[in-house]
């Protein structure tokens, strides 16, 4: 991580955090009348049908070895995978939050990403994380943990099928990470994979879209709120992760875009005039120590030189 080349996807990853984090500030400022479900099908079927026309001019396959289960799996079904993955996080991320609220639902979908990709990529990609991976993850899902308020709210009792919907967008992360990560390692380009996994799932979801009513979109605020979340928060961003993605291990990205919180909490405080309470601003500085560990280059070891 320490040339320019590290350092620049270390970036690319926040800077997709950050437009992901701007997600539930739209909506909140836009204030349609639509169902959040709604709303991320109409965030994947613009933003999916942009990165298929960005990557328009994308070359053949070139097969590079790559390890571990995954590596059998032909790549017309890691696309199939990925796409399903990119879907199902829409309704069990939205699901998780309707049930036992935005803070905790984001927190346990976004906290539950990190270790299930870490799991998946040492069980179907043979790669067991680093310790240093290990501690700054942990880091930061206490502070996210913190940020969110899992405390109190598990105190008042949490709804058990909320947080398994949680989990579930969690686990739906980790899938198109690591499944977008094992086309990147056979060769194919950033742009290409977000494209074709995006693309898919957007054809899924426009008649979708459709049977559950598509006219909010129409109006001044809908139209401007689906064009955010198409193209700053889906094109963009997943640009963004893509290019990060093709260039570090799936667990270190997994873990960086915890940012979001860190950078949807900082959203709210300054855009929506909420409350930062000295605990959850704890857990900012927590989480932003964590993804310091992460990123901060190590020392290099010493190469003995002859006498």
């Amino acid at each position: 991580m320490c040339n320019n080349l590290g350092v620049r996807a270390v970036l690319a990853v926040v800077l997709a955090a950050l437009c992901f984090a701007s997600t539930g500030t739209a909506q909140a400022v836009a204030d349609v009348d639509a169902s959040p479900y709604a709303v991320g099908l109409a965030r994947v079927l613009l933003g999916g049908a942009l990165l298929t026309l960005w990557v328009r001019g994308a070359t053949g396959e070139r097969r590079h070895r790559t390890g571990g289960a995954l590596a059998r799996v032909p790549t017309a079904a890691l696309v199939v995978v990925g796409a399903l993955g990119v879907l199902a996080y829409q309704p069990t991320f939205f699901a998780g939050t309707a049930t036992n609220g935005v803070a905790v639902g984001t927190v346990v979908a976004l906290g539950s990403a990190p270790v299930v990709t870490g799991l998946g990529d040492a069980v179907l990609r043979r790669r067991v994380p680093s310790r240093r991976w290990v501690v700054a993850t942990a880091l930061a899902l206490v502070g996210v943990a913190l940020v969110g308020g899992v405390a109190q709210s598990a105190a008042q009792g949490l709804g058990g099928p909320g947080v398994l919907w949680s989990v579930a967008a969690g686990a739906s992360y980790a899938v198109y990470a690591l499944t977008g990560k094992e086309l990147l390692d056979r060769g194919w380009s950033s742009g290409r994979t977000m494209g074709a996994m995006f693309g898919l799932a957007a054809a899924v979801a426009a008649p979708l879209l459709l049977l559950s009513g598509p006219s909010w979109v129409l109006s001044p605020a809908g139209a401007v709120l689906v064009l955010w979340l198409g193209v700053v928060t889906t094109t963009v961003a997943y640009l963004l992760f893509g290019w990060g993605l093709a260039r570090l291990p799936a667990t270190t990205v997994a873990t960086l875009t915890l940012a979001e919180p860190l950078c949807a909490t900082l959203l709210g405080v300054e855009l929506l005039g909420e409350r930062l309470d000295p605990v959850p601003g704890a857990g900012l500085l927590v989480l932003a120590a964590g993804l310091v560990v992460l990123t901060v280059p190590g020392r290099r070891p010493r190469v003995p030189v002859a006498a």
